[in-house]
């Protein structure tokens, strides 16, 4: 393999699980090598349930709201949501999780479940950060299989040598 990119994912969201993988599968398939350490929130992305990953939009001030149902000109409305009225509104996040699984499926962009498991076919090495492991009481069990278990120092024997590497 010609190039090397090292990824650090730290996000735990269903719309930041997005980034790392599609970026890793991407340079799999152009021949890149390819490894992400998982630390922090970014764990939840290995974790065999998946079930838990939402979209929060508060504090969120780049996330476009648009409808990903109903007439053309509803879809089009962008409903810019001020933070302090979604602080205050019970149940917004599963509100807004639900119309990004909506709108990620009307656009056959493909599961998190399927672009982790492109990444282990394609040989993108995974590496969950074992300190972070133990910090939030995780079990090796709680992940899914073909994955690594190591330090911030397994992962930068590799990143100190990459063409590219990315924080997300």
């Amino acid at each position: 393999m010609s190039k090397k990119l090292a990824i650090i994912a730290t996000k735990g969201t269903l719309d930041w699980a997005y980034p790392p993988l599609i970026l890793a599968s991407t340079a799999a398939a152009l021949d890149y090598e390819v490894q992400i350490f998982f630390t922090f929130y970014g764990l939840q992305m290995l974790r065999k349930d998946l079930g838990g990953l939402k979209v929060s939009p508060l504090g969120n001030p780049g996330m476009p709201m648009k409808m990903p149902f109903g007439p053309q000109w509803f879809r089009g409305i962008n409903w810019n949501i001020p933070n302090a009225i979604q602080a205050i509104i019970p149940g917004f996040e599963s509100l807004a999780t639900t119309l990004m699984k909506q709108t990620i499926k009307n656009n056959g962009v493909a599961s998190i479940e399927t672009l982790r498991d492109v990444c282990v076919e394609s040989g993108v090495k995974i590496i969950a950060c074992q300190m972070t492991v133990d910090l939030f009481g995780f079990e090796h069990s709680d992940f899914i299989d073909n994955i690594e278990f190591g330090g911030a120092a397994t992962f930068f024997e590799f990143a100190g040598e990459t063409d590219i590497c990315l924080y997300i």
